[in-house]
């Protein structure tokens, strides 16, 4: 079935902001951009925080939801185009994301300061999570932008995507859907069309594509890809491609995404979500920018986790992310500085170390910048 998905051109940046006029000698991403770079037409790179929802959703102690709809805000003044806000899921499942409906009226009611367009996603897995958002939608008319207004150009509202989430292996797909993967993408078919006919982006996350706990390394990278061209030709406009486990090494993701390009899949089409376990979730995004890659998740302070997944850690950082890619002379459009404030209020609203070594260190070298003033 030929895909009549619209292409999409959502990376947008800015210049970083100064946050102070203190002179720091290391450890902020204007002190590491590479000044032989050359100039080049894809140099952008757009980052996906999705602290709030991926980020919060596994933390045993509750959140109140003051603090993830500041959360929210703060990461909106940053400079990131999207964010993950929120999951329509069954509380009895995921508790913490038993406020999200309240988070995404709070989005449509209020403005919400931000120096960009900002497109906020919300997980809904299955037709009542669509009913669900749906109804909160339609209670607030012409509040957000459907998604051919956001390509038109107009800002002035914020923007609403839906996604849903596929895993590639059966045993993952079994404990974390509890359904075998043929029947999770049949169910996924109305949702993305659900979210088509109410005018808003769609997203299709893929779980455990470079190693699952129950199934181990060898995950079919052939199978990844298929799945992946099943949920592009239902309607989806992006598939993020994740790394749960955090097992990815970088002949494994070069092997993935050169099946990806078999399979007839735009670069394009694809964001990368990698997660820090062993290390190498840094090296796994500096093969896929090789790949062509301009888009991947990430959460502030390194937040996250997964519940069916023992010993692996969170999401890689977006401070590490956003130092890491403007080190190649790249751009991210994001306040590193503000970024890495974040991440520490939010680890210590948590109970929580930062678990972002960038974020620590932009904080270190501010500190040894007022001292020695």
């Amino acid at each position: 079935m030929a895909s009549v998905r619209p292409m999409i051109r959502l990376a947008r940046c800015r210049p970083v902001p100064a946050a102070s006029r203190i002179r720091r000698c290391f450890a902020t991403a204007s002190d590491v951009k590479n000044p032989a770079a050359a100039p080049r037409p894809d140099n952008r790179v757009r980052i996906v925080e999705v602290g709030p929802r991926d980020g919060l959703q596994n933390e045993k102690k509750s959140i109140p939801l003051a603090t993830k709809i500041e959360l929210v805000e703060r990461l909106a003044k940053t400079g990131v185009s999207f964010i993950e806000a929120g999951s329509f899921v069954s509380p009895k499942w995921v508790p913490q994301m038993d406020n999200s409906s309240a988070i995404l009226e709070h989005i449509l009611t209020n403005k919400i300061a931000s120096p960009i367009p900002i497109t906020y996603s919300f997980l809904a897995p299955n037709a009542k999570g669509v009913e669900n958002a749906s109804a909160l939608l339609k209670q607030h008319p012409g509040t957000y932008l459907t998604q051919a207004q956001s390509l038109e150009g107009v800002s002035a509202k914020p923007a609403v995507e839906l996604a849903v989430f596929a895993a590639a292996t059966e045993s993952f797909s079994q404990k974390n859907l509890n359904t075998d993967i043929a029947t999770s993408l049949e169910n996924f078919r109305s949702v993305i069309q659900s979210a088509k006919g109410l005018g808003l982006r769609a997203r299709a996350y893929i779980s455990v594509v470079l190693g699952c706990p129950f199934e181990g390394y060898d995950v079919d990278p052939h199978k990844v890809a298929e799945i992946a061209t099943s949920l592009l030709e239902m309607g989806a406009d992006e598939i993020s491609l994740g790394d749960t486990t955090g097992m990815g090494t970088a002949p494994r993701v070069q092997e993935l995404l050169r099946c990806m390009a078999a399979a007839g899949i735009r670069k394009e089409d694809i964001a990368m979500h990698f997660h820090d376990t062993y290390g190498q979730a840094l090296v796994n995004t500096a093969i896929s920018l090789e790949h062509g890659i301009r888009t991947f998740d990430s959460a502030v302070g390194g937040l996250g986790g997964c519940p069916y997944s023992p010993g692996a850690t969170g999401n890689v950082a977006t401070e590490n992310m956003v130092y890491f890619v403007e080190s190649l002379g790249m751009e991210t459009g994001i306040d590193l500085d503000a970024m890495a404030d974040i991440g520490q209020w939010i680890s210590g609203e948590l109970g929580r170390l930062n678990d972002s070594a960038v974020g620590k260190a932009v904080l270190g070298a501010r500190k040894i910048g007022v001292d020695a003033s």
